[in-house]
C-alpha cells in the first residue's frame, strides 16, 4: 500500500480506539459530556435513548421535544456505516417512555416531513392518542418546511398546531403509484414468465396492463383509507367533513391559507409553540429536553467519518438498493415523489 493509504488506516485505527473509549466513558458516567447527554435509558433490543437537556428547569415539571424529520417509514436503524433520517421504531420507543415517565407534563412535536407509510402514520398517532388519554398532557405541534400528508396526519390530534408562514402542509389523501414496463419490456425483447394460483396474483405489478377491475379493487382500498384519513382530521381538529374534505382533495397549503382552512391554530416558530405551551400550562419553569440516540453524539461523528473512507461508496449504495428493495406499490400518505 501507498503512504497515504497507511496514514489513512493508522487514522482509522485512532479514531475507531478513541470512539469506543469515549463511550464507554459516557455509559460508565453517564455525565453531562460537552453539555449533551444527562440520562441514559435502556430500552428493548439494542436501543439506548440519551436524554439532552435544551433549557434547564423543574426537573419533575418537564416538557419533552420529539422531533419526525424525513420521510415516515421504518426503514430500520441507521448505523456509522448507513445513516437513516427517520427511525421509526427509535421514534416509537420515545413515545412508549412518555407513556410512563410522569415527571413529563407535555409534548411538543415538531413536524417536517412529507409524510410517509400509511401503516407508520397510523402507528404514531394511535400513540399520540394513548398519551393523550392516558397521561392527560397537552401535545402541541411545530410545523417546519414541510407537514404535508402523514406529516398533517401525526399533527392531528395535538392540542394546538403551530405553522410558519412558508410551511407546506394539507396534501389529505391517499396515493399509491406503479410503473408499468410492460411495453418497454416487450420492445427489448423481454418476455415475463408468471406462474399463479389466482388471476390478480400478480396484479399492479408493472409487467402487464392493469385491468379495469383490478383498478377498482385498488380504488376501493384507497378511498377507504382515505375516509380514514378524513376522520382523522374532524376528529383531532373538531371540523365537520365537509369542511375537512373542501380542502381533503390532496392540495397543499401553505401556512396562511392553512390557518383560514382551520387545518392549524397560530403561525409561529418552534420557539413560539414551546413559548405557548409554557404559558399555557403553567410550566414556565419546567425543564425543557429532547431524546437522542447515542450516534449522536461526538464519537459517532468519528464512527461516520470512518464509514466516509472505508464503508461502500455512494455507487454500490445505490446499486444494493436496488437489487435488495422489492418495489411492490403501497399505499402512502405521501406528498411528492416516491
Amino acid at each position: 500500500m501507498n503512504t497515504k493509504r497507511w496514514v489513512a488506516l493508522v487514522a482509522a485505527a485512532v479514531l475507531i480506539a478513541f470512539s469506543m473509549g469515549l463511550n464507554a466513558m459516557m455509559a460508565i458516567f453517564k455525565t453531562n459530556f460537552l453539555h449533551s447527554f444527562d440520562t441514559v435509558l435502556p430500552m428493548s433490543g439494542d436501543i439506548v435513548i440519551n436524554e439532552s437537556v435544551l433549557e434547564p428547569g423543574d426537573g419533575n415539571k418537564r416538557i419533552a421535544l420529539l422531533t419526525v424529520n424525513g420521510t415516515i417509514q421504518d426503514l430500520g436503524s441507521g448505523n456509522a456505516w448507513t445513516q437513516v433520517e427517520y427511525d421509526h421504531q427509535l421514534f416509537m420507543n420515545q413515545l412508549e417512555i412518555i407513556l410512563v415517565d410522569e415527571s413529563i407534563q407535555a409534548v411538543v412535536l415538531a413536524v417536517n416531513s412529507p409524510g410517509g407509510g400509511v401503516i407508520e402514520s397510523a402507528a404514531i398517532h394511535k400513540k399520540l392518542l394513548e398519551i393523550k388519554e392516558q397521561r392527560q398532557i397537552p401535545i402541541y405541534v411545530s410545523m417546519g418546511t414541510m407537514a404535508a400528508s402523514g406529516g398533517y396526519y401525526i399533527a392531528a390530534p395535538s392540542d394546538k398546531i403551530f405553522a410558519l408562514k412558508e410551511t407546506i402542509t394539507g396534501s389529505i389523501g391517499v396515493i399509491m403509484q406503479g410503473i408499468n414496463y410492460s411495453e418497454l419490456a416487450e420492445k427489448l425483447g423481454v418476455k415475463f414468465e408468471t406462474i399463479k394460483s389466482g388471476p390478480h396474483k400478480d396484479m399492479f405489478g408493472g409487467s402487464r396492463e392493469t385491468s379495469e377491475e383490478e383498478l377498482a379493487m385498488l380504488q376501493e382500498m384507497i378511498d377507504e383509507m382515505y375516509e380514514e384519513f378524513v376522520d382523522i382530521v374532524e376528529a383531532g381538529r373538531g371540523m365537520s367533513e365537509a369542511d375537512v374534505k373542501k380542502v381533503a382533495d390532496g392540495r397543499i397549503l401553505g401556512g396562511t391559507q392553512a390557518l383560514k382552512a382551520g387545518l392549524v391554530d397560530e403561525i409561529g416558530t418552534l420557539d413560539d409553540t414551546i413559548t405557548a405551551i409554557r404559558a399555557d400550562f403553567d410550566l414556565e419553569e419546567a425543564e425543557l429536553f429532547e431524546y437522542a440516540k447515542p450516534e449522536d453524539s461526538l464519537a459517532a461523528l468519528f464512527g461516520m467519518k470512518v464509514g466516509s473512507m472505508f464503508g461502500p461508496s455512494l455507487e454500490e449504495r445505490f446499486l444494493t438498493r436496488i437489487l435488495t428493495t422489492h418495489n411492490a406499490p403501497r399505499a402512502m400518505y405521501l406528498y411528492g415523489d416516491f
